[in-house]
């Protein structure tokens, strides 16, 4: 099972504040573990939302919102994808992870990534295939 592992933002983060020398030796840390592990498949940490944009659809109208976004608590600070047995293992993992946002409260969300056989016969074999492709492709950059 595929899981996003979510780092929510804080203001310091909205503000540009650098982790600490300190924060990034923990994480860096962490992020071995989780590669020795075989459960790293990738991770991140994101700019502040005043470096973003969004684009909200309505019918076939595209409008451009550009950051940064008033609800710290919604947006993203970075992410993990992991590979593990099942959701207990990925709350494990976040468990041991270090406090991303020292001195404040941090929350880190969990989700679990769609796979394939998720979408039942909607997810037809030339769907399949095209998925296939495309994900060949991607590895390839």
């Amino acid at each position: 099972m595929r899981f996003m592992i979510i780092v929510k933002a804080s203001p310091d983060s909205e503000a540009g504040v650098m982790p600490s020398e300190e924060l990034m030796a923990a994480m860096g840390n962490f992020n071995e573990e989780l590669a020795k592990a075989g459960i790293l498949i990738d991770c991140d940490g994101l700019q502040p939302s005043s470096k973003g944009a969004r684009v909200r659809f309505s019918g076939d109208e595209r409008t451009v919102i550009d950051g940064p976004f008033a609800e710290t608590k919604e947006l993203i600070a970075g992410y993990w994808l992991w590979q593990v047995k099942s959701k207990e293992e990925a709350i494990e993992w976040v468990k041991r992870c270090p406090n991303p946002m020292p001195g404040t409260e941090a929350e880190i969300e969990i989700r679990q990534v769609y796979e394939a056989e998720d979408f039942g016969a909607e997810f037809t074999p030339q769907l399949r295939e095209q998925e296939e492709r495309v994900r060949a492709q991607a590895k390839k950059h």
